[in-house]
């Protein structure tokens, strides 16, 4: 028997103790954790895990743990299993580049940004926003991680985002990002 990979995600209102719950139950379920990513927007809460359930435990023995979970603490939770190339680990894949958004907050920006980066098939491996107060009202933030397809690409793409911040008249900064070695 072979270990399966699953994805676990569960969204709710935010409250102490979920990040808990959920990995205990996985832990239960003698699952090992691998990538994760977690945030609380505004009283929103979502997570989304990676990890590894051992043999002979069965990806709906976990869905149905989770959803037990999923009811007590009214969260929606999604159980999917990985296939074998799902489960390879994707790190280090393209060429890394951070971008940093800053400007009048207003509809279309993510949409912009986005639309320039799938031009280039570029994949967005982490995006954040946030909105915060500025002198002239409120500011949108952006922060996206990348993965270009090739240096090349991702220096075309630098062109496009300086012509986009221009046009949009918000500022853009665009760099390499080292890959971090944990």
């Amino acid at each position: 028997m072979t270990e399966t990979w699953m994805a676990v995600t569960a969204v709710g209102r935010d409250r102490p103790g979920i990040v808990a719950r959920v990995t205990g139950a996985m832990l239960h379920l003698g699952c090992n954790l691998g990538e994760t990513s977690m945030t609380r927007l505004r009283g929103e809460f979502a997570m989304i895990l990676l990890a590894r359930l051992p043999p002979p435990r069965t990806v709906e023995e976990a869905r149905e743990a989770l959803q037990a979970l999923s009811a007590e603490m009214d969260l929606t939770v999604t159980v999917r299993a990985l296939s074998r190339e799902e489960s390879r680990s994707s790190a280090g894949e393209g060429v890394g580049y951070i971008l940093r958004l800053y400007g009048a907050d207003r509809p279309g920006i993510v949409h912009a940004v986005t639309e320039v980066l799938a031009r280039e098939e570029f994949n967005i491996t982490d995006l954040e926003t946030r909105v915060i107060p500025g002198e002239g009202g409120p500011v949108y933030v952006m922060v996206l991680e990348l993965d270009a397809p090739s240096e090349a690409r991702g220096e075309a793409a630098r062109r496009d985002l300086q012509a986009l911040a221009g046009g949009m008249k918000v500022e853009i900064s665009y760099d390499r990002l080292d890959r971090e070695i944990l």
